[in-house]
């Protein structure tokens, strides 16, 4: 009796599994109370240790509310930029230190969404430093950078402070503390005025979180 050969068959390849992604989860939208602070520092020398004015200027909900200002006694009496901001040693020298002036600073921008400033990377770095050289902790406060904003909305190139104000019309003594953080908050209210809500200029005009 002959055995009947069998059938090779050949094996059904099998589609590999398609891997599935999770879900990325949503980012949550931080609780905005409308409150943010515009500020502005000069600084003696090129130490971003060497504040000698800050100016802070508190906006809510689109109307400014509160505006401080003080000059400041830097660490060193060596001044490089009298010529920008006609502050001197002699008009300083009987004045606060920073870590005098922070809890006042401190207690202002306690409830602030968000720190404005143009140029934000230069005060942000300067906020840091007189922190660290007063023994205080960084501040942990998102800032928000209106020459960014400004490029942005209005495509302004240059975008100085002098021509950003220049552009809306707002009043400015470049290197006068408090006309320069009021400038600062006016652009950010002009921005609102023109169909940039609030949520929208902190979600798109954030600087990225500074290194520890």
């Amino acid at each position: 009796m002959t055995a009947t050969p069998r059938k090779k068959t050949s094996a059904v390849p099998v589609a590999p599994a398609k891997k599935v992604r999770a879900a990325r989860p949503r980012a949550i939208e931080p609780t905005l109370n409308g409150c943010f602070a515009a500020l502005d520092f000069e600084t003696a020398d090129y130490g971003r240790d060497s504040a000698c004015a800050l100016s802070v200027v508190i906006v809510q909900d689109q109307q400014i509310v509160e505006t401080w200002t003080s000059l400041i006694r830097p660490p060193r009496q060596s001044f490089v930029f009298t010529y920008l901001h006609g502050i001197a040693w002699q008009h300083v020298r009987d004045k606060p230190t920073f870590g005098e002036l922070w809890p006042e600073v401190a207690r202002r921008l306690e409830k602030v969404d968000f720190i404005a400033a143009h140029n934000a990377a230069f005060d942000r770095s300067v906020l840091r430093a007189c922190c660290a050289m007063a023994g205080q902790a960084a501040v942990r406060h998102p800032f928000l950078c209106t020459v960014k904003l400004a490029r942005a909305i209005w495509n302004l190139h240059p975008a100085k402070l002098s021509d950003v104000a220049r552009h809306l019309q707002i009043p400015l003594r470049h290197h006068d503390a408090t006309s320069d953080a009021h400038a600062c908050a006016q652009i950010l209210l002009h921005a609102g005025q023109q169909g940039h809500p609030y949520p929208e200029l902190y979600r798109k005009h954030l600087l990225k979180p500074a290194r520890p």
